[in-house]
């Protein structure tokens, strides 16, 4: 009798959503809620697909939260899932490591919380049938610097052997190293499937002996997460070969939207562009809601005026999105350029090049600019204080947008006074 999962992990329940309150409280209320409206779709999924088993790898909260709120959210999402006859099966992973709700809530007995040290957790699916073995280890703290493979029990030679992990495997840009180890020895395992967490973005990586699974997140949170989100739906046969569906389960999609506005002969040709470009981007978006961070590019005339009234794009934009059907704009950005800037003519010109070529990149202006960041962000709650980057690589690669975005804005708006 074959076993059928739904294997997701990264959840990140009720995670804070500081940068979007900020700009748009109704968008950031949209989003906050959307980590539990997918986790209800993935609930929704596995009793309409009748599976054996939800599996949850790591992350299923962001942070020691104690909301009894998200508790109890949780708890009624998973006694659906008891009252079915389903089973679920969650390991902790760096985020949710010291999650008091995790140790605190009281669970249905079909759900099986993995600790510290790995257990194995044998399912029989009765006589004739192959066994399930669920291997299962969790974080004990947020920080795992060694690989955690080696702790993992052997595998059961007479069941199928499914191994849950929270890991960063070889290491993946935007995600620091937790747990790290290698396809290879994953592949040398002898286990026919890994659950997997960590790494927001899917893969799947399957032969004929064993599938590594890294399902991503079942919901964005910002525009780093864009794209569309998904869970994995498993099914491992009679013949141990394994079968894996990608599932869509986001309520609200992120989305990058680059829009060349050369051709806009004015005002209302661009925003047309660009309302046709959402257009086309909504038909292909299954969620609920499109959210897009728009960048125009191009040389046109009207590159000051552009910078100059991007608050008037966005408003024309959230019409328009309005209009084509639950589209949000996040932010709006441009390096549009004058006609000629590009082949350096002109004190402007040559004024823009001097900023690009020696005060943006002169040691002395990003030690003042990053005093000045420094400095304000002292002065914000600690809550707040990822607005600027949650790492220094991603701190510093802001600073840089900022100024760059900022020198643009001033040679644009030179621009526009003088008439060039």
């Amino acid at each position: 009798m074959a076993y059928r999962f739904l294997h997701t992990a990264d959840v990140h329940l009720d995670s804070p959503l500081n940068t979007l309150a900020l700009r748009n409280p109704e968008l950031s209320d949209l989003i906050g809620l959307a980590t539990r409206r997918a986790f209800v779709r993935i609930i929704d999924l596995c009793l309409d697909e009748r599976v054996d088993a939800l599996v949850l790898a790591g992350d299923l909260y962001d942070g020691d939260q104690t909301s009894m709120k998200t508790a109890r959210f949780l708890a009624e999402q998973l006694h659906r899932l008891h009252v079915a006859g389903i089973r679920t099966f969650i390991i902790r992973g760096n985020h949710d490591a010291l999650s008091r709700i995790t140790s605190e809530l009281v669970m249905p007995e079909s759900v099986k919380v993995f600790g510290a040290t790995s257990e194995t957790v044998v399912v029989e699916q009765g006589a004739g049938h192959f066994p399930i073995a669920m291997h299962g280890l969790s974080f004990a703290k947020p920080h795992a610097p060694q690989s955690l493979l080696r702790n993992f029990a052997l595998p059961l030679s007479d069941a199928a052997n499914i191994g849950i992990m929270h890991t960063s495997l070889g290491g993946s840009e935007k995600h620091d190293l937790y747990a790290p180890c290698s396809v290879a020895d994953l592949q040398q395992s002898g286990f026919q499937y890994w659950a997997l967490g960590h790494i927001h973005k899917r893969s799947v990586i399957a032969d004929s002996s064993s599938a590594i699974v890294m399902p991503g997140m079942p919901q964005g949170r910002d525009i780093n997460e864009d794209g569309p989100k998904s869970v994995s739906l498993v099914t491992i046969e009679d013949d141990r070969t394994v079968t894996i569906e990608e599932r869509h389960t986001s309520v609200a999609q992120f989305e990058r939207v680059l829009v060349d506005v050369s051709k806009a002969n004015d005002w209302n040709d661009l925003v047309a562009d660009v309302s046709r470009q959402l257009e086309t981007l909504r038909s292909t978006v299954n969620s609920n809601h499109l959210v897009a961070r728009i960048q125009l590019h191009g040389a046109n005339p009207l590159a000051w005026r552009i910078r100059r009234d991007l608050d008037l794009m966005r408003t024309e934009m959230e019409t328009r999105g309005a209009m084509i059907g639950d589209v949000w704009i996040d932010k709006i950005h441009t390096a549009c350029t004058e006609p000629g800037m590009e082949r350096g003519g002109g004190a402007l010109a040559e004024l823009s090049s001097i900023i690009d070529g020696d005060v943006l990149t002169s040691a002395a202006y990003k030690q003042e600019l990053t005093a000045i960041a420094d400095e304000l962000r002292g002065q914000l709650p600690a809550e707040l204080r990822d607005i600027f980057g949650a790492d220094e690589a991603s701190f510093r690669s802001l600073l840089g947008d900022y100024a760059r975005e900022g020198s643009a804005e001033v040679v644009a708006r030179l621009r526009g006074g003088q008439g060039e």
